[in-house]
């Protein structure tokens, strides 16, 4: 499948948001199903497979920042958030769930393409095709990292579930231990440019891997923040 091409489910309780996110997408050669709830949600992913899921804040009964969390708990599926609140709490509460991006309404069509676009871009970095060549598994501390099957499994082999932009900056970290990377160096390593993530989202992503792989969050052994600069993998990482 291409890149740019894709089965986006749209989870709206709102008809003509539905139809005009669907016929958005479907102009730009996706195929598209929608669901008005959490209900629906979960019956379009059992009943067929879905690329990312384009996700609105504000639905009856199950919120989306609900919604959102039981995908990134039980799936790698890529989610964009659509919000009709613009502060910056919201966002980041948003990010903090585990979405892969947001958009305010009202928006443009250009600008949610584009970011679906820049997800997918994300999620399927490694082709097919040549993922078998370029994989590799890491481990480190009491983790085991393997970019083929994009998990995260625990020395007594609990399987943690990684959004894609959690996934990205594990990958960017144990490529590149016992650095000191900026928060800019971050953005530019996992393309959060491409979406125009705020700087607050790379702390965001940290907070959320720590509460993974550290034993305490509060005081991380792993991931270390470098007051003034940025952060740095400090455990001891091997490949093969």
């Amino acid at each position: 499948m291409d890149v740019l091409n894709g089965h986006i489910l749209v989870v709206d309780d709102h008809q003509d948001i539905r139809d005009l996110v669907a016929g958005l997408l479907a102009k730009e050669g996706y195929r598209v199903s929608a669901a008005a709830d959490g209900r629906q949600m979960r019956r379009q992913l059992i009943e067929s497979s879905v690329d990312l899921v384009v996700l609105d804040l504000m639905l009856p009964g199950e919120d989306g920042l609900t919604l959102c969390r039981d995908l990134r708990a039980t799936t790698n599926i890529p989610v964009v958030m659509l919000t009709a609140k613009g502060d910056e709490f919201d966002r980041v509460l948003g990010l903090e769930m585990g979405a892969d991006d947001y958009l305010t309404k009202p928006f443009g069509g250009r600008e949610l393409v584009a970011r679906i676009r820049a997800v997918l871009r994300r999620t399927r970095s490694v082709p097919a095709g040549t993922r078998s060549k370029t994989a590799c598994v890491w481990r480190f501390d009491r983790w085991t990292f393997d970019t083929a099957t994009r998990s995260l499994k625990s020395i007594d082999n609990a399987l943690l579930s990684l959004s894609t932009a959690e996934f990205n900056l594990m990958k960017v970290f144990v490529e590149r231990p016992q650095i000191v990377l900026t928060r800019d160096q971050l953005l530019d390593l996992t393309r959060g440019r491409e979406s125009e993530f705020i700087d607050r989202s790379i702390d965001t992503r940290i907070s959320r891997l720590r509460r993974k792989i550290e034993e305490d969050p509060q005081n991380p052994q792993i991931l270390k923040t470098v007051w003034g600069d940025g952060y740095v993998f400090a455990a001891d990482v091997s490949r093969g």
